[in-house]
């Protein structure tokens, strides 16, 4: 089979900790061209992850005038996702974006109408629904086990862990926090598990309570109090349309003993799951209550004929066989326009005091 051609669009943390070293694992594609504003970024992925021919660029638009190129990674701080993704689906290309999809609505649901008017496969970069606690949870969802879902968590708190490197701290280019940075996931996590995708409402709350201190106890190191213009935490209460009720939770700063990344609660009529120890199911059965743990470390069947069990290498796998039309795309762009406007609402929210309706403000 021949192997795809790649283009890598952004050569930092997210691309050479995830992306790269996934889409190598999968062996089905090749990495022809590479892209950052600081060319020597480039040229590093391009010696240990490209082609021997592979070529480097400081400007996007002129990699993705190579014909050659099926598919494109977009690794970008946060603002020039929809930009560089539209670019590239309007060039012919199938695109993985990395989470959050956009900064906003408006610049998201460009990419999914360009994706559309292309009939381009794309695909956002949450890898979490991959893990195999996720996928047995997701099964059990659709399955019906947990019956109606109308109360759920979604969780992504961090006692002291503020990422000091890149431009995470900056609100221009990244959009916010720890909200679209790691409640992006939880939120996302939530809403595939609930299959519900209609908010009616939502209000949130932004704090920056703990962003102006020292010896802070950081997982990466003192922050710098200047330069942290996000919010340290961030909270929602969103409202579907059905009468659902999801609570959003997310912090890179909170003085909580809770850890937990991309971690969801969901309460059924018939059953309850989280993710707070383990994925546990809680019920009653024989009227008599219990608590499943499924075994993760046992082994089991894999996801595909020998091979890895990663997520990111999953994820890899479900864009790659979408685009070469054997198999169906796990996280679809019109999903992910969701999350995106859920964020939004609970930014604006935070800023006016009021509740966001989504029939009023996403027409």
């Amino acid at each position: 089979m021949a192997l795809l051609k790649a283009g890598i669009i952004g050569c930092g943390g997210i691309a050479n900790g995830k992306q790269m070293p996934s889409a190598k694992e999968t062996g089905m594609v090749e990495m022809v061209a590479f892209c950052d504003i600081v060319i020597e970024r480039a040229q590093k992925a391009a010696k240990e992850y490209g082609s021997p021919d592979a070529k480097t660029y400081t400007d996007y638009r002129e990699l993705l005038k190579d014909s050659s190129i099926d598919i494109i990674y977009v690794c970008t701080p946060n603002r020039s996702h929809s930009e560089i993704t539209v670019a590239a689906l309007n060039a012919g290309k199938h695109v993985m974006c990395e989470k959050p999809m956009a900064i906003n609505t408006a610049e998201a649901r460009k990419m999914v109408d360009a994706a559309k008017a292309n009939n381009k496969v794309l695909t956002i970069g949450y890898q979490n629904r991959f893990r195999p606690d996720s996928r047995y949870l997701k099964e059990e969802c659709k399955n019906g086990e947990l019956g109606e879902i109308y109360m759920a968590k979604a969780r992504a708190i961090r006692r002291r862990a503020v990422p000091t490197w890149g431009v995470f701290l900056n609100e221009y280019e990244q959009g916010g926090g720890p909200l679209i940075d790691i409640g992006t996931h939880a939120l996302d996590l939530t809403l595939w598990m609930m299959d519900n995708y209609k908010p009616k409402y939502a209000v949130g709350t932004t704090y920056h309570k703990l962003n102006n201190q020292k010896n802070t106890g950081n997982a990466w190191g003192d922050w710098d109090t200047e330069a942290f213009t996000v919010e340290d935490s961030a909270f929602g209460f969103i409202v579907m349309e059905n009468g659902a009720t999801i609570i959003l939770e997310s912090s890179w700063a909170l003085n909580s003993l809770e850890n937990l990344e991309a971690a969801t609660v969901l309460c059924g009529t018939k059953a309850g799951a989280d993710m707070l120890d383990g994925l546990r199911i809680n019920g009653v059965k024989n009227g008599s209550q219990y608590v499943l743990k499924p075994d993760f470390n046992s082994g089991g069947v894999a996801f595909y004929e020998g091979g890895s069990q990663k997520p990111e290498v999953l994820e890899q796998l479900a864009f790659l066989n979408a685009v070469l039309g054997k198999g169906e795309l796990v996280v679809t762009p019109e999903q992910a326009l969701v999350v995106t406007q859920i964020l939004e609402a609970i930014y604006e929210s935070a800023k006016t005091g009021k509740p966001v309706y989504f029939n009023e403000k996403f027409i």
